[in-house]
């Protein structure tokens, strides 16, 4: 199947002015430009010139996690018994069929990394998945685990001061989090030690199987990243001194008051995930909150991807949203990026999605004017190499 006839930004190198993607079992299986060099067949979409780019990705969201238009009964997000709760796995939590991914789909936002919220300290697993395809999760998966959710602030302050238990302050947060990843750290050591030993005469009994600290091994050993969820300068420094600490990989997720110290997140070499943008400032961290601060990190050197924060910006709304950066100053072509290949790089997910590319995902959306014009729908969304929305 091939869609012609069309202006393709692959996020991968230069903008191809008129040309053809071909794709074939949901892989892009050619990227040219000029007519396809076989007639079209019935299947074949003309684009008639219109704009083709990446499927969209939502760096951070809770769709399926706050389900749509449920209280209590649909939401998942967090286990608000434990502020240590890295065993807490996203894919048993998601509801693929909650109409939110259909909505987000129609919007051309075809891939969303979601999973557990930002209550607890340690909070669980994020996963990315695809918003069509399946009434099972298990055959959506892009990557999961993806990430180790982290939260600093004032969410894990508010849970537990609620419950009156610890932890009510910044501290004793930050503490959770270094108690747990130490115990993790010395678990890995005893792991190794005994692998390296088992059969020789030294050999001794494997350390007993500890749940919490078998999920965060695949960060301390580098597979996956860190979202620490931080709006507050403060706990973004938090976090990167944490990072430091024991050595891991890590994205600040929010950013809200990133563009205050923009070039501190720069020496740091910081990846921040933006957003949401278009809400209130419904809590005292997010004074700062302006549609400024991805134009201010990228101009600094920072690189970005934007989120919506699923259900706080509906998620159909990330193009929307990534509109409004360019509001606040961001380029027009970095405010693409930030919701397609930035997101994907950032994510660990750019094998998979993010460009237009050879082997890559056939995940397309196809516009006409401005991506992020909100009075025009796309016209063509495809997923996995099938027609998800067609609005010609």
């Amino acid at each position: 199947m091939r869609i012609y006839n069309a202006e393709i930004l692959t996020m991968a190198g230069a903008v191809i002015k008129n040309g053809y993607v071909e794709f074939e079992g949901g892989k892009i299986t050619a990227v040219a430009s000029g007519s396809p060099p076989a007639p079209t067949n019935g299947q074949d979409i003309d684009a008639g010139g219109l704009t083709l780019c990446p499927g969209f990705i939502d760096a951070h969201c809770h769709l399926g996690v706050f389900e749509n238009g449920l209280g209590f009964e649909g939401t998942d997000a967090n286990e608000i018994t434990d502020p240590s709760m890295p065993h807490l796995r996203a894919i048993d939590m998601i509801n693929p069929r909650d109409f939110s991914f259909t909505e987000a789909a129609k919007a051309g936002v075809t891939c969303a990394v979601t999973g557990v919220g930002s209550a607890n300290p340690l909070g669980g697993e994020l996963l990315a998945m695809k918003t069509f395809g399946s009434q099972r999760i298990d055959r959506l998966i892009v990557k999961s685990p993806l990430a180790l959710k982290m939260a600093l602030g004032e969410n894990p302050k508010t849970c537990y001061n609620e419950r009156d238990e610890a932890p009510t302050t910044r501290m004793a947060t930050a503490a959770v989090i270094r108690e747990q990843l130490y115990k993790a750290k010395r678990y890995m050591e005893q792991k190794e030690k005994y692998e390296a030993a088992k059969n020789t005469p030294d050999a001794a009994d494997p350390p007993e199987y500890d749940i919490k600290n078998e999920a965060i091994l695949p960060l301390l050993r580098g597979e996956i990243k860190a979202h620490i969820h931080s709006h507050r300068a403060d706990d973004i420094f938090t976090a990167v001194r944490l990072s430091k600490e024991f050595g891991f990989n890590y994205v600040i997720v929010h950013a809200t008051e990133g563009g205050i110290i923009a070039e501190d997140l720069k020496e740091e070499g910081a990846p921040c995930i933006v957003g949401p943008i278009i809400c209130d400032r419904s809590k005292p961290e997010l004074v700062n909150l302006h549609i400024d601060t991805a134009a201010k990190l990228h101009k600094a050197g920072v690189k970005i991807a934007i989120c919506t924060d699923h259900p706080v910006t509906p998620a159909q709304y990330l193009p929307l949203t990534a509109g409004l950066a360019v509001k606040g100053g961001l380029d027009e072509e970095e405010a693409l990026r930030a919701i397609t290949i930035n997101a994907a790089e950032i994510c660990g997910i750019d094998d998979r999605v993010g460009s237009i590319e050879v082997g890559k995902d056939a995940d397309f959306v196809l516009f006409e004017g401005k991506f992020y014009d909100f009075m025009k729908e796309p016209r063509l969304v495809v997923v996995d190499g099938k027609v998800v929305h067609d609005n010609f």
